[in-house]
């Protein structure tokens, strides 16, 4: 009844066209945005087949002799039409398991999608790794908001507001990228020694692939970009992908103005705001800082599971 096929370029259109008609894709699995760092792993993505039709695909690469639900991406795991059952995705993952031993791979880093991104419930993934033995190795918590029922802003995330609004600054949609991006590149610097995981021409390169997704809201004062957030839309998720200010935009409470009109105006009719991870080294190390600021304007914990097992 199903069988596994090895992702090659012809098959384009038609993984793309399952991830449109999935119950937990996002537009981080088309292929134009997996590709375009194609050249930094060695790709060995599947797509599953049911009577010659498409039903699931397998975002993934492989270093050495270990395969991961693909490291180019925050989550990933088995994406899926609404049409398969439990004892079918089980029977996906023992042809997985099978094809992957026979290709000399001897472990699987697997990050499933975090329920919040799913359309429908699409969890049977989770369950197979139970009956794996599968171990969890991370766990990164990001901070959402639902909107149907969200917490009020802290006391100090309000006053913030109203200082902005005090110093004249406005938040408008914006297109420089360019700009943002110098503020962005500067704080993680000063900050952490560290640069965005894109580079500008990066950036640039999928908001032209994906205008509808990717945007960019900046606030200002006196006409200046003082900071910004870049976004990215998912069917009914809004995920915050980058967050900074510059010197001034952090005197005057910038970010705190720039949050509450995307929260309070912008997306909200979009059933979940993600403000996105506040860990790293798989989740051992929590920024509580980033934690406090993302929870004083309601948000609370989501995780994002990494698991693995041995073949």
């Amino acid at each position: 009844m199903l069988e596994l096929q090895i992702y090659t370029p012809q098959f384009k259109t038609k993984w793309d066209d399952l991830i449109r008609n999935s119950r937990n894709g996002t537009f981080l699995f088309y292929r134009d945005y997996m590709d375009y760092h194609s050249n930094r792993f060695k790709d060995f993505s599947f797509l599953i087949l049911k009577k010659g039709c498409v039903e699931a695909v397998l975002p993934g690469n492989v270093v050495n002799d270990v395969y991961y639900s693909h490291q180019g991406l925050t989550y990933g795991g088995l994406i899926s039409s609404s049409s398969l059952t439990t004892i079918e995705i089980n029977e996906i993952f023992v042809l997985l398991n099978c094809t992957l031993k026979d290709s000399g791979i001897r472990e699987v880093i697997y990050k499933p999608v975090p329920y919040v991104y799913h359309c429908m419930p699409s969890q049977e993934d989770i369950y197979i790794l139970f009956k794996l033995r599968a171990s969890k190795i991370g766990c990164n918590i990001s901070t959402s908001i639902y909107q149907n029922n969200k917490r009020k802003f802290s006391e100090l995330r309000r006053r913030g507001i109203k200082k902005s609004q005090r110093e004249g600054v406005s938040v408008t949609e914006s297109d420089d990228f360019a700009t943002y991006w110098s503020i962005l590149n500067n704080n993680l610097q000063q900050k952490h020694k560290t640069q965005p995981v894109h580079t500008l021409k990066e950036i640039m390169y999928l908001k032209s692939l994906f205008p509808e997704n990717i945007k960019l809201f900046t606030a200002s004062q006196n006409g200046q970009m003082v900071a910004g957030i870049v976004i990215y839309e998912m069917k009914h998720v809004v995920h915050v992908q980058y967050i900074s200010a510059n010197e001034k935009g952090k005197e005057i409470s910038a970010l705190d103005l720039l949050f509450d009109e995307l929260i309070n105006r912008v997306y909200v009719e979009v059933p979940v705001f993600d403000f996105g991870q506040s860990t790293e080294n798989m989740g051992n190390y929590l920024n509580e800082n980033l934690m406090f600021q993302k929870e004083g304007f309601g948000g609370r914990g989501i995780v994002y599971d990494i698991y693995q097992y041995t073949l």
